[in-house]
């Protein structure tokens, strides 16, 4: 049992390192199709290498037996928001090759509909695959307010750092941490900002109802935030917190 336990961990972490390796690869494509400068440079590698190490610490410390393809199309999807995190960071340097960051962000954004499905169908689903899903999702909106934010205003990174709050606040109030009943809603007011942002930092749609939109998307945010946060607070007493 203990040689099968330390062959799958070694399966499991092989699985971690193919995906930093993918990432590397994808930051030299970019790199040798429109010459990334040192701030996309470091920003990917500071992104794949952040990725392995928390990834592959998380995978330890979980009972997975194997990664699945669930996981598989999630690290694929980490790996595009790598890239676009890199091409962010790279805008601010010189004009940032719009095509191909809404190419990359619009396939992570179908990704996102993929790894849940496939978890479900082959029998797969885990607090591990839900939470990685999760933590690219909230990146990917950070990244992508930060780069709205340069020609909206400051503003739009409330939409980026709302859940960080929320995960910050609930260090300090543990009710917080409760589990929260399933909700359509939420999905898809968390599907919005990322739509609504891609749309936006295309430049499709003129600068005020642009504004409109994402503002709008921000109220959505706030209204979804604030529902699911006085359900806790009504909850608290009735209900076991994680951890404790």
């Amino acid at each position: 049992m203990a040689l099968n336990n330390t062959y799958d961990r070694r399966l499991l972490r092989q699985e971690t390192t193919v995906g930093a390796g993918a990432q590397v690869l994808l930051l030299v494509l970019l790199g040798t199709a429109i010459g990334l400068g040192p701030a996309g440079w470091l920003t990917g590698l500071a992104f794949a290498l952040v990725t392995w190490a928390v990834l592959t610490r998380a995978v330890h410390r979980s009972w997975l037996r194997s990664f699945g393809a669930a996981n598989r199309v999630t690290l694929a999807r980490a790996t595009l928001v790598g890239g676009v995190t890199a091409l962010v960071a790279d805008s601010f340097e010189s004009p940032p090759p719009v095509t191909l960051l809404v190419a990359l962000t619009s396939v992570a954004l179908i990704l996102d509909a993929v790894d849940g499905k496939v978890a479900r169908r082959t029998g797969t689903a885990s607090p591990l695959g839900a939470r990685f899903d999760m933590e690219v999702d909230a990146f990917l909106i950070l990244v992508l307010s930060i780069y709205v934010a340069t020609s909206l205003g400051p503003w739009v990174l409330l939409i980026g750092t709302m859940r960080y709050a929320f995960v910050a606040a609930a260090r300090v109030l543990p009710w917080l941490n409760g589990a929260l009943p399933p909700s359509t809603a939420r999905k898809t007011v968390a599907a919005l900002q990322g739509i609504v942002l891609l749309v936006v930092g295309a430049g499709v749609i003129p600068i005020q109802l642009a504004f409109a939109a994402v503002l709008l998307a921000l109220a959505l945010l706030i209204w979804s935030f604030g529902r699911d946060i006085g359900w806790l607070w009504r909850v608290r007493d009735w209900v076991d917190v994680p951890g404790n």
